[in-house]
Formats: C-alpha cells, structure tokens, sequence
C-alpha cells in the first residue's frame, strides 16, 4: 500500500474525568496530528492524493472544531458554570482523551471520502495515541 501524510498543529485545552492525576485538572497542549492516508494504486499523476486535498481539510475541521478550543466531556461539571458565562467550550460525548480525539478526526475525515488508514495524536512530543482501520475492501472514491 502506498501511504502520504500531512501534519496538522493547533492549541487546545481539555481536562480529563475519572483520571486520578495532573490531567483531571484543565490544562492545554500544542497538538500535532499526522494524518495517514492510503492506497493500492497511485492516480494518473502518481498520487495516492494530492497532499493539498488532505491538508485543507484536515486543517479546516480541526480549526473550527478543536483549535483554541476548550474540550470537555459533556456530562463535565464544567459545563454549567461555562454555559452559565457566556464561554466558548466543545461538549464531547467523549473523555478527550488523545486516544478520542484521533478517532474523532479519522472519523470526520473518513466520512469525508478521504482513504484515511492512521491518524496520530501527539499530545506531546513523546506521548503520542493511533487510532487506525484498514481501507475498506475495493475501491476508494477520493473527494
């Protein structure tokens, strides 16, 4: 299989609940996700896609959903009181965790038409959650 990626950065917030340990408090991250997608053939122009396609819009989704961006789970006692203020926050179904967040973005962007096969999570420069699938048997339309 030929595979291409694309990095995307971006700064959140989140804190996690049932965790014993620094991240049940809110904290922030400079995120970096690498976005893996994948084929069995190349295109006419020797692609497995045009690395632009996928920046795009791997950018797009995580600016307008997760950058600058408190994340909390919806049930976070949190929420009222942001609610309550006025404050911007996203009300995940999910702990955000790094290993949530992944999923999230494989999701959207397989559900776009892109033949995601690994999205990588750096919460840190070391700490890093995959969440992966194969391609789904014959052929992948590409957006």
């Amino acid at each position: 299989m030929f595979q291409v990626s694309e990095i995307v950065y971006f700064c959140y917030g989140h804190r996690l609940l049932d965790y014993v340990g620094k991240c049940a408090r809110v904290h922030g991250h400079n995120g970096k996700v690498e976005i893996v997608v994948g084929g069995e053939t190349l295109d006419a122009r020797g692609f497995v896609m045009d690395f632009s396609d996928l920046q795009v819009a791997a950018q797009r989704f995580i600016d307008d959903t997760f950058d600058h961006r408190l994340l909390l789970r919806r049930d976070d006692p949190l929420v009222p009181v942001l609610t309550a203020q006025g404050e911007t926050f996203v009300a995940l179904d999910v702990n955000p965790s790094a290993e949530n967040l992944a999923k999230l973005i494989f999701d959207h962007l397989r559900g776009l038409g892109f033949p995601v096969v690994a999205v990588r999570f750096f919460e840190t420069e070391t700490s890093v959650a995959v969440y992966s699938q194969p391609l789904p048997a014959g052929p992948v339309a590409t957006p």
